[in-house]
């Protein structure tokens, strides 16, 4: 057998641990993470985008099954009828690609957004407007939209949180 990428669970919000633990026995793990802007300042910045899950590249004749069941933190690999069940390196090679275009385009709410979109206005003093999206600013955590009034023939910018607007489909 050669070594195939499979799933990884950890227990609840033990992702990081045990993503530690793997990296310390020199296994390749693969932990996909993304910088969200929550509204508790106090809650973590960075989440797992695949909370639960991680990838582990391992051939499972040498290192054993039970390496994974019984490190710290884990619930086993992902198993359909008792076996292991491998996740092909394209899909890995995917989900890489989408975390890295999300991550460069400020986070899950830009992935698509270019100058020019149409957003609507979820939330605050403009709930229920449409705009047009202009730019992000100030780090990750604002974004400047222009919205057009009713009567009014010019569009006006407004700089609003991220999680308030979202695109128009």
């Amino acid at each position: 057998m050669t070594r195939q990428w499979y799933v990884l669970r950890s227990k609840p919000r033990k992702e990081s641990a045990l993503w530690d633990y793997v990296l310390s026995k020199g296994m390749e793990c693969f932990y996909p993470r993304m910088r969200v802007n929550p509204v508790n300042p106090r809650a973590r910045k960075i989440k797992p985008y695949f909370p639960g899950y991680m990838f582990v590249q391992a051939d499972l004749e040498k290192v054993g099954r039970s390496a994974f069941r019984w490190m710290p933190h884990s619930l086993g690999l992902v198993q359909f009828d008792n076996n292991p069940a491998p996740v092909p390196d394209g899909l890995i090679s995917g989900i890489k690609r989408t975390v890295a275009e999300i991550a460069e385009a400020g986070g899950e709410k830009f992935i698509g957004l270019q100058p020019g979109d149409e957003v609507f206005i979820e939330e605050g003093p403009f709930s229920g407007y449409r705009a047009i999206f202009d730019t992000q600013v100030s780090g990750h955590e604002r974004v400047r939209v222009l919205l057009k009034m009713l009567n009014e023939q010019r569009e006006i910018p407004v700089e609003l949180e991220v999680g308030h607007i979202r695109k128009e489909k």
